[in-house]
């Protein structure tokens, strides 16, 4: 099991949310002191060249799981002008620092459940994706339904599917269904529990049946597992960090 985390998880959130760590390399450290595999970076909207360390870093040799585009997390989603301008600059870089991997949030400001919306996404991406193909993957976490993630991840070659364990359960969908017809397009799997209601919870405390979902991925050898929980106290965040590993790990041990 390929077990990694969050870039952030292993800091004080910054303002309560979820961004970039000013002291990134501590958390690379750390991460390998903890067995875990890699790190998933991250860019959100309060990233600029100077503030991320993937702008002007060398960062090769890392073990970096792949670049989490949040900074897209927003309605402009289907203008091609702010899909270029945004995600450009990370794809030149993560093919400067050898990363492999884009994931892209499909979620709150820029779900594309609306079928308009999706087809116009799809369209930019596509066009935009070319370009970059077969450097890259493109990877989406979607949250939404069967249709939607259908529509994406089937658009284009280098197209994947990001799995978020809490964000589906919380869709009250099957996951038994969704990871039989998905299962040859996900490459990363986001480890989160939740209630029926949306509330991010401890792993084990909420609705989220990581047995049974551990136990059907575990024949597909190649996925990238990433701890993206419930953050718990403030300043006790490597504490926290260990506890949910070893219950994930418990599941394959």
């Amino acid at each position: 099991m390929k077990l990694g985390i969050l870039q952030g998880r292993l800091s004080p959130p910054v303002g309560g949310f979820q961004e970039f760590p000013k002291d990134w390399e501590r958390e690379f450290r750390i991460a390998d002191e903890l067995g875990l595999s890699h790190i998933d970076w991250l860019v959100t909207k309060n990233c600029t060249i100077e503030s991320n360390a993937l702008f002007n870093c060398t960062l090769r040799g890392l073990p970096i799981g792949s670049i989490c585009a949040d900074n897209l997390i927003d309605k402009k989603i289907t203008d091609p002008s702010f899909l270029f301008n945004n995600l450009h600059p990370i794809c030149k870089n993560a093919i400067k620092n050898r990363i492999d991997t884009i994931t892209i949030p499909l979620l709150e400001e820029s779900d594309v459940s609306d079928v308009t919306t999706r087809k116009a996404f799809i369209s930019n991406m596509n066009s935009f994706a070319i370009t970059y193909y077969p450097e890259l993957i493109f990877s989406f976490e979607i949250e939404s339904y069967e249709e939607a993630i259908s529509d994406v991840i089937n658009s284009n070659d280098n197209f994947r599917l990001t799995y978020d364990t809490g964000n589906m359960t919380s869709l009250g969908i099957s996951h038994e269904y969704y990871l039989d017809k998905f299962i040859g397009k996900i490459d990363t799997v986001h480890l989160k529990d939740r209630t029926f209601d949306a509330m991010t919870v401890g792993p084990g405390k909420g609705k989220t049946d990581f047995k049974f979902i551990l136990d059907y991925l575990s024949m597909k050898k190649d996925i990238n597992y990433t701890i993206q929980t419930d953050r718990g106290e403030s300043g006790n965040e490597v504490d926290t960090i260990v506890s949910h590993k070893n219950f994930f790990k418990s599941f394959t041990d």
